[in-house]
């Protein structure tokens, strides 16, 4: 899995954007609602205006981080692809960066406040799903939020989008309730599953009635989101 996304560390904003291009959306719309997600999220466990540390577990090239910025007080990415995190420390030296082996995160115990890991589960092999649930619950420290955003297969543009993908064409998508079931037996508690990128507009107004529509298996994507 590394070799495969070594080889994209300069084309993956181009690969990404060109299984949506059927859409008329940008990946940074994409990278955009994610980060909105993130931000609620931690206003609801955190309150407002309070900065965690977080960790992106498989950032890539760091595309999220940018969409990040000034919601952290302090922002980490890792990544099994080398390649992909000297391109990342490149583009974002404003944000800490290790390689990892894929086993063991390169962090102590309760190190974060957040973890996020955004549309990297679909790459894990099945069998290892719950080890690597376990291994990002373990750098989060107790009370934290770890958060799983990955694409919902119910939507059928999602599937059209992956199928075009050139890096997910292998891809093992779960629903909501999968990753729900693998939070609930990494030991996570209150887990919430909200959907998202509905409606392809991103005013307010939009937001709040994609809002509304959270709990239904329409949006492109989903996060489930536990607390240590």
């Amino acid at each position: 899995m590394a070799e495969l996304f070594d080889s994209y560390d300069n084309s993956y904003d181009a690969v990404v954007q060109s299984s949506i291009d059927f859409s008329g959306l940008s990946h940074d719309f994409f990278m955009a609602a994610k980060a909105d997600i993130v931000r609620d999220l931690m206003a609801s466990h955190f309150g407002s205006g309070h900065k965690p540390s977080a960790l992106d577990v498989g950032c890539g090239i760091g595309a999220f981080h940018p969409f990040a910025r000034g919601m952290f007080s302090r922002l980490c990415g890792t990544d099994i692809s080398a390649a992909s995190i000297a391109q990342a420390r490149r583009s974002h030296p404003d944000v800490e960066y290790q390689a990892y082996d894929g086993n063991i995160l390169p962090y102590g115990d309760g190190t974060f406040d957040l973890a996020v890991t955004i549309c990297v589960l679909h790459h894990v092999p099945r069998e290892r799903w719950l080890g690597f649930l376990r291994e990002i619950r373990r750098v989060v420290r107790p009370g934290g939020l770890l958060c799983v955003i990955e694409h919902n297969p119910l939507n059928p543009l999602t599937r059209l989008a992956v199928m075009r993908c050139e890096f997910d064409r292998d891809a093992a998508l779960l629903r909501a309730s999968q990753t729900r079931r693998l939070l609930e037996d990494a030991g996570l508690r209150r887990i919430d599953t909200r959907y998202f990128v509905l409606l392809p507009w991103a005013t307010l107004l939009m937001r709040r009635i994609e809002y509304g529509l959270r709990k239904l298996p329409l949006g492109a994507q989903y996060v489930a989101c536990g607390i240590v």
